[in-house]
């Protein structure tokens, strides 16, 4: 099930002006043009900020999400009509021959269920043609990220319109490793009501996540350093095999 965050309407109206900057995506752009994806398919797609920077390129979408309020939110964006959405995850999926499908930001992390991941590596397996890749992104465990995530240092005050000023901030509630739960808290200043969400990230080892791929019947071509946060992040790159490689 998807966090509060992506789930309920309130929350997901505010997504996108809480978290402006996205030049995190700037990364996953480049590796389209990469590999001439014609076809992408972006698993937990959120409020569509990817799958329609993508579109805006020509490229034809397919987004896919559990959470109903997030994909309203994506689906009242301009120029969402190029992207075909889907409320689900990619076991819901109809038969599909994609270039490349991706997972960014905390999407693969988030997948915390070891037989849903599983499942879902093979979702993209199966959508992907041969030859094709999929890419997605996971925090180095070594880094603990985790212990510098706490109010004071995500403390804010958002002014949305429509919406009038939001107070913020994330803090941990739970580290039992590889697990990390995290809580988000929000308060309106409209109405003074408080809104939480919680979210479970799992850190899994990069030798891990290798052997993984490999059992699904990838090819791991690539591991990269996260551009925006080298070091601290890793980008993963398999294809499936056959096919061109272009």
């Amino acid at each position: 099930m998807a966090d509060e965050g992506f789930r309920l309407p309130r929350l997901a109206a505010i997504y996108d002006p809480l978290d402006p900057d996205r030049s995190d995506l700037d990364a996953y752009v480049r590796m389209a043009d990469e590999f001439g994806a014609r076809r992408v398919l972006d698993i937990g797609c959120g409020t569509g900020v990817f799958a329609l920077l993508l579109a805006e390129r020509g490229i034809e979408v397919v987004g896919v999400d559990p959470a109903r309020a997030s994909i309203d939110v994506a689906r009242g964006k301009p120029g969402s009509e190029r992207v075909r959405w889907i409320c689900g995850d990619v076991t819901a999926l109809p038969p599909l021959r994609v270039d490349l499908a991706t997972m960014t930001a905390n999407v693969a992390q988030a997948i915390v269920d070891p037989r849903l991941w599983q499942q879902t590596l093979r979702g993209a397996f199966e959508a992907l043609r041969p030859g094709g890749h999929l890419v997605f992104e996971t925090r180095n465990p070594a880094r603990r990220a985790w212990e510098e995530w706490n109010r004071e240092a995500s403390y804010g005050v958002t002014e949305i319109p429509g919406v009038g000023a939001v107070e913020g901030w994330v803090e941990v509630i739970e580290v039992c490793e590889p697990l990390v739960t995290i809580r988000g808290t929000y308060v309106f200043a409209a109405d003074g009501q408080v809104l939480t969400s919680d979210s479970t990230l799992r850190f899994r080892q990069p030798e891990e996540l290798e052997a993984e791929l490999v059992a699904q019947g990838y090819v791991v071509e690539d591991v990269r350093d996260a551009p925006d946060r080298p070091g601290w992040e890793f980008v993963f790159l398999a294809r499936r095999p056959g096919g061109s490689q272009v």
